[in-house]
C-alpha cells in the first residue's frame, strides 16, 4: 500500500514537484497544533495560496485560502518576501493526516506538494518545545531535538549530519544525554531567518527562526547582549557638549582674569608717580621800580 501512494502522489504531483517544497511527515501529538511551511517560485508571489486536505488530490477539499481565512481550526499567512506561505492546524486529531500545499493556476491546473500529519497520543519521539524560536544578531542560539538521527535541514536548502555551515550560518550538532541531539546556530544575522527541521529517518519537526537586532531571551535561555550604539549617541552628545560649554567659560573666566590682573597693574603704576609744576614768574614794572628804589647811590670825586 505504501508503494502505491507513493506512487500515485507522485504520477498526481508531478507539475508542482519543483514549484513548492515543504516536509513530507511529521509527528504531531493529538489537541496539539502545528504550523507547515510551504516554499513555493517567486512567479507565485501573488497567487493565492491554500490548504487542501484529502489523501488524493482530485478528491481533496479546500480548507482555507489565503483570500479566504476565516476558519476555527486551520488559518493561513503568506510571507511574500521569503516565498513562503504557512498552515496552522489546531485541536489535531487522528483524522487530520493527509494534506496538500497548493497554489492557484489561472487557466491551469494548481500546482502541489503533499505532506502527511502522523497523529499520535503517546509522547513524541521526534519533538520540540516551540516551533518559534527567536534570536538576536551576532548572538548563539541552540535548538534540541528529541530525535535519534542527527540531521538538520533548511527548507529549501541542503541538510547537516554533522557541524557544518548553510548560508553563511555556523551549525554545531552534538549528541545529548537523552538520546536527541543539539543544533547550535553561531554569530546569527538576518539571513539566518527561516524554516528548519529536525529529521528522524521519514519524520521531520518544523522549526521557525527569527532573528532580530534586539536583545531577546530564546526560549527561556539566556542570548548574549549586543552592544545597541544608538543608546549612547544622545547621552554622548551630551556630554560633548557640556565638556565643550565648560571649557568655553573656563576660557572667558581666565581671559576676563588676565586682563583685570592687566588693567590692576596699569592703575598701581599710576598712583606712584609724582608730578611737580615749574612757574617761571616774569618781574613786573613795580617790582622793578621797588629794585630802583633800594638802589644806594654814591658819588665819587
Amino acid at each position: 500500500m505504501d508503494v502505491l501512494l507513493r506512487v500515485l502522489l507522485s504520477l498526481s504531483a508531478l507539475a508542482g514537484i519543483h514549484s513548492i517544497t515543504t516536509v513530507s511527515q511529521v509527528l504531531v501529538r493529538a489537541g496539539g497544533s502545528i504550523t507547515i511551511p510551504c516554499l513555493y517560485e517567486s512567479k507565485y508571489t501573488n497567487h493565492v495560496k491554500y490548504l487542501c486536505k484529502g489523501y488524493y488530490w482530485n478528491s481533496c477539499s479546500d480548507v482555507i485560502k489565503t483570500n479566504h481565512k476565516i476558519n476555527k481550526r486551520f488559518s493561513i499567512s503568506d510571507d511574500k518576501i521569503q516565498k513562503i506561505f504557512t498552515v496552522t492546524i489546531k485541536d489535531l486529531t487522528e483524522k487530520d493526516t493527509d494534506y496538500w500545499c497548493a497554489v492557484e493556476i489561472n487557466g491551469g491546473g494548481d500546482e502541489r506538494k503533499y505532506f502527511k500529519l502522523s497523529v499520535t497520543t503517546k509522547t513524541s519521539s521526534l519533538d520540540i518545545s516551540n516551533q518559534e524560536i527567536t534570536g538576536s544578531i551576532g548572538s548563539p542560539i541552540a535548538i534540541d531535538c528529541n530525535s535519534g538521527e542527527m540531521k538538520w535541514c533548511r527548507l529549501g536548502r541542503s541538510c547537516l549530519t554533522k557541524s557544518g555551515s548553510i548560508d553563511g550560518t555556523g551549525f554545531t550538532i552534538s549528541a545529548s544525554v537523552a538520546g536527541g541531539f543539539t543544533v547550535t546556530m553561531s554569530e546569527l544575522s538576518k539571513e539566518s531567518s527561516g524554516w528548519y527541521w529536525c529529521v528522524k529517518g521519514d519524520l521531520q519537526m518544523p522549526v521557525h527562526i527569527t532573528v532580530t537586532g534586539n536583545n531577546p531571551y530564546n526560549n527561556g535561555q539566556d542570548a548574549t547582549v549586543p552592544v545597541d550604539l544608538n543608546a549612547y549617541i544622545i547621552p554622548l552628545s551630551l556630554l560633548i557638549f557640556i565638556v565643550l560649554v565648560t571649557v568655553f567659560i573656563w576660557f572667558m573666566l581666565k581671559r576676563h582674569k588676565q586682563t583685570k590682573e592687566a588693567a590692576s597693574a596699569v592703575t598701581a603704576a599710576e598712583e606712584e608717580i609724582t608730578y611737580s609744576t615749574v612757574t617761571h614768574k616774569r618781574n613786573t614794572s613795580s617790582q622793578v621800580e621797588a629794585n630802583y628804589e633800594n638802589v644806594t647811590y654814591s658819588t665819587l670825586a
